[in-house]
């Protein structure tokens, strides 16, 4: 790897990269500075100049030109008056039907006696496609019927199976293994 001092013993008419870059830079700033147009005198800042004459705002409409309520030097007031005329334009009125969160659900409306019957008549149909099909007492024929139905539901669950007797049906179904006895070490081979 050569070294700059290098570069120049090898080539005396190359120039060394830091000083060209910095040549060539002040040769670009002072073409920029030769293409500048004169200085135009400064331009007045909003602050400084009076409050433009304002339309009435009961006047105001859509096609309104409403840039002069935003200087400066207009009230805050007269602003939001000017502003409040635009924007109660029906154009700005409209909702576009994608706001999903504008209904008020907190009213709920009535179910209908036709969606209600038809809500019940699915209700049987998968009642009747899990083989569930249930009668109501009053559809059984006669008073006896309903009479039990109703001391059916009174009536405590039936008793679960005592644990023991349980135990004793399994011990009883399985086939009994005989007991392997394991030879006598002692009189054996040792």
């Amino acid at each position: 790897m050569s070294s700059g001092a290098d570069d120049k013993t090898l080539r005396p008419d190359r120039e060394p990269f830091l000083d060209r870059w910095s040549r060539r830079k002040a040769e670009a700033q002072s073409e920029v500075e030769a293409q500048k147009p004169a200085e135009k005198a400064p331009v007045p800042r909003a602050a400084d100049q009076a409050p433009p004459a304002l339309p009435p705002v009961e006047k105001l409409d859509f096609d309104s030109d409403y840039r002069a309520f935003f200087h400066p030097k207009v009230s805050e007031d007269t602003r939001r008056a000017a502003l409040k005329k635009l924007f109660s334009d029906s154009r700005f009125n409209v909702m576009d039907g994608l706001d999903v969160y504008i209904d008020d659900y907190s009213k709920s409306d009535p179910i209908s006696p036709a969606m209600l019957a038809g809500l019940r008549q699915a209700q049987k149909i998968l009642e009747w496609a899990r083989g569930e099909e249930k009668k109501a007492p009053e559809d059984r024929a006669g008073p006896d019927a309903m009479e039990a139905a109703q001391t059916a539901a009174l009536e405590p669950p039936a008793a679960p199976a005592s644990p023991s007797s349980a135990a004793e049906r399994v011990a009883e179904s399985t086939p009994s293994v005989p007991d392997c006895v394991p030879a006598d070490r002692s009189s054996g081979n040792a």
